[in-house]
Parts: structure tokens; sequence; C-alpha cells
């Protein structure tokens, strides 16, 4: 099934799905990057107390890779909703930062 989505059909899937609960009063920057801010703390959450031997093995725990994975989703959805309401193409913003910083820290 991913090979069938693109950014831009999950953002339209979000926005639809907003739309349909009446959310988009909601959905303004200062909420998004507030939410965005909650999900990705979320994320953190599950990682703060584990080693780094333990954090490397997150994903072989069943219970906790299917609480890491939500939690990515939860971050992607806030942040594709905010370039949504932004007018940000986030593949776009993300390949000018590559850019950036290929040219800052060069390879040695």
């Amino acid at each position: 099934m991913t090979e069938d989505l693109d950014v831009a059909k999950l953002q339209r899937r979000l926005a639809e799905f907003a739309a349909a609960r009446n959310w988009q009063p909601y959905h303004t920057p200062k909420n998004l990057v507030a939410a965005l801010s909650v999900e990705a703390s979320e994320l953190v959450e599950i990682f703060q107390w584990l080693t780094p031997e333990e954090s490397a093995r997150v994903m072989s725990d069943p219970d906790t890779a299917h609480r890491v994975t939500d939690e990515v989703a939860d971050v992607l959805a806030y942040l594709l909703q905010l370039c949504e309401v932004l007018d940000i193409d986030p593949l776009a913003a993300l390949a000018a930062k590559i850019d950036r910083n290929e040219r800052r820290f060069p390879a040695p």
C-alpha cells in the first residue's frame, strides 16, 4: 500500500478527516505547532530512560514498536498539516535544507 502513497495524498486525507469533523478552525499554525510538539514529546518519552543499546532495539518489542510507530505517525500528521496550512512543500523544504547542510558541512 505504501507505493500508492505520496505526501499530497496524505495531506488531502488529513484535510478531509479534519473537515468531516469541523476541526479546520482549530488547525491554526499555532495550534498545529503545539500539537506537533506534544506528539514529539510523546515519542521522546518512549526513549527517555533507555540506554543507547536499548533504544537501538526498541522495535524488537511488538508493544513498544507499535507505540513508536503510532507516535511517528502523529508527528508526521501534524507536520504535514502544518505544511499544508502554511503552503510549504515539505519535500522541497527538506531537499533545500540538505543542500544547505551539504555546503555548510562538507564531507572530509
